[in-house]
């Protein structure tokens, strides 16, 4: 549902918006992560949907209205924009296997629709590799198809990341048949599979990425990393006729991994430098 993510930049000047991740800087659901964004100088936040452990769905404190309002209230009064909702959950956990998926999918949804958020992270993890596990694409196919048509009817796009290459995941795409599923796309994906980062992009094309990690894996900041040449991301991403947003991820300096400040700001300030 490519409309969904227009949409959201809908009457909006800028092409490239350049977010972080409340998980990663330490915040998760945590309403002082948006005026820890504004201060990293980022423009937007994904906000996580919560723990999941043995439960039967996301610990989701946004489910309440009044946290969710709140989380509103605040986004408006920071000016610091949800560009998505995470499923960070399924990293670690089975999304082929486990039994309460569609609970789970739905509550996201429903959360989604309550914060009029249009895009959903769904990341397949290491339980469903699909190039380490290719028994699992039946069950995967399948619910995703009973997924996307779950976001198709709430009017939103749930982008999924997997462990495929490009062409895999177009076939994967046609395979599903929903335009309510796309790519979250992860620079580090093909950075750590030797593989060519501008061509994945090219071949997926502007219509099929919902949204971009565009981090690689810790170790140093974007601006000092040898194997991602931004200024030529920016070329190939312009040349496709895409925009979105931009999620910084990781990046983290090795020498400090924790200090959030030190390394979200670098990356902010570095991607903003590029992008805007």
């Amino acid at each position: 549902m490519p409309g969904a993510v227009a949409q959201a930049f809908a009457g909006r000047k800028r092409r490239y918006k350049i977010a972080v991740v409340d998980l990663m800087i330490l915040k998760r659901q945590k309403l002082s992560a948006f005026e820890l964004t504004k201060e990293l100088g980022a423009d937007g936040l994904e906000l996580d949907m919560g723990g999941l452990g043995n439960r039967d769905t996301f610990d989701n404190k946004l489910a309440d209205p009044e946290t969710r309002k709140a989380f509103l209230d605040k986004s408006r009064e920071t000016g610091m924009e949800i560009c998505s909702l995470a499923m960070t959950g399924f990293y670690a956990q089975s999304f082929a296997r486990r039994p309460t998926w569609q609970k789970m999918i739905s509550d996201c949804l429903d959360t989604m629709k309550a914060m009029n958020i249009k895009v959903a992270f769904l990341p397949l993890g290491v339980q469903g590799n699909l190039a380490a596990n290719p028994e699992l694409r039946p069950a995967i196919v399948e619910r995703l198809r009973i997924a996307g048509d779950m976001a198709k009817k709430a009017g939103v796009v749930i982008g999924i990341e997997t462990h495929l290459d490009a062409n895999a995941e177009v076939e994967l795409l046609k395979e599903i048949g929903s335009p309510a599923i796309q790519i979250y796309f992860n620079f580090a994906n093909p950075l750590r599979g030797g593989r060519d980062l501008h061509e994945e992009l090219r071949i997926l094309g502007k219509k099929r990425i919902c949204q971009i990690h565009c981090t690689d894996e810790d170790g140093v900041w974007l601006q000092n990393n040898t194997r991602l040449d931004m200024k030529k991301v920016k070329q190939t991403l312009d040349d496709m006729g895409w925009k979105g947003w931009l999620v910084i991820e990781r990046s983290r300096d090795q020498a400090d991994p924790t200090n959030v400040r030190k390394n979200f700001s670098a990356n902010t300030s570095f991607m903003k430098s590029i992008f805007h």
